[in-house]
């Protein structure tokens, strides 16, 4: 019997209470249609809005074996968000999305089956090429994600149209090597991933998205993110 594969779903959440039972209804009901087998990491930064309380109810209604909590007292980043739910993931595969209803778990279905199509060592769903594309923006947050992922493409030549998003598909060894070289933080890690990963000489397919702007909370993408990803961009063309 060939070893199956699994699917471990990071999940960072932080003050995303009204946002996580949709998101978890959607990820278990497409992993059954598809018919994969998988496992929910729900990493939770002391979100004082009781996001945890809620997670401990989707726990309780689909099981352990498919949620699984590891949360952490308080807000460390998203880099290191990554290090501690791999610690846990039991999946030979890693997808990681954001838990703000922007990306549908819809297209990990596609993501899976570009994988397989070449045997890739990361998929990256792109905002930038086919027929996918970003809703709900306003023109600055268009503009400011297009002008980055511009700036970044002619500095660093990645191979890969979208570099800020952050639903992707990784082979767990691939992300542990990829978490383990960047120095990032925030914003510019799922760039720095990208980055590395060509270095590396990692494999990159990518699925075309639809990305749409979270329905509840804030947004997390304000002044100092842009200088952040302006800094780490060029520290990034400077050791690249």
């Amino acid at each position: 019997m060939e070893h199956r594969d699994k699917y471990s779903v990071l999940l960072p959440t932080y003050n995303e209470k009204d946002n996580l039972p949709i998101i978890i209804w959607l990820l278990v009901k497409a992993f059954t249609e598809s018919g994969d087998d998988f496992e929910i990491i729900i990493i939770d930064d002391g979100s004082p809005d009781g996001t945890l309380d809620v997670a401990k109810q989707l726990q309780t209604i689909y099981g352990n074996g498919k949620i699984v909590l590891r949360p952490r007292e308080k807000k460390l980043g998203l880099g290191t968000a990554y290090i501690h739910g791999i610690k846990h993931a039991t999946g030979n595969f890693v997808v990681i999305m954001d838990a703000d209803l922007s990306h549908h778990p819809k297209f990990i279905k596609e993501f899976i089956g570009k994988q397989k199509e070449k045997d890739y060592d990361l998929v990256s769903g792109t905002r930038y090429s086919g027929n996918g594309g970003v809703y709900g923006w306003d023109l600055k947050r268009k503009i400011i994600s297009r002008g980055a992922n511009y700036v970044t493409q002619v500095l660093l030549r990645p191979g890969a149209s979208d570099l800020t998003g952050s639903f992707r598909l990784y082979k767990k060894q691939v992300l542990e090597n990829l978490v383990q070289s960047c120095k990032s933080k925030g914003y510019v890690f799922q760039m720095e991933i990208i980055i590395r990963a060509r270095q590396f000489g990692f494999t990159i397919g990518e699925v075309p998205i639809s990305f749409v702007d979270r329905v509840y909370g804030e947004s997390k993408l304000g002044g100092n993110e842009i200088f952040q990803f302006a800094k780490g961009l060029l520290y990034l063309f400077a050791t690249t």
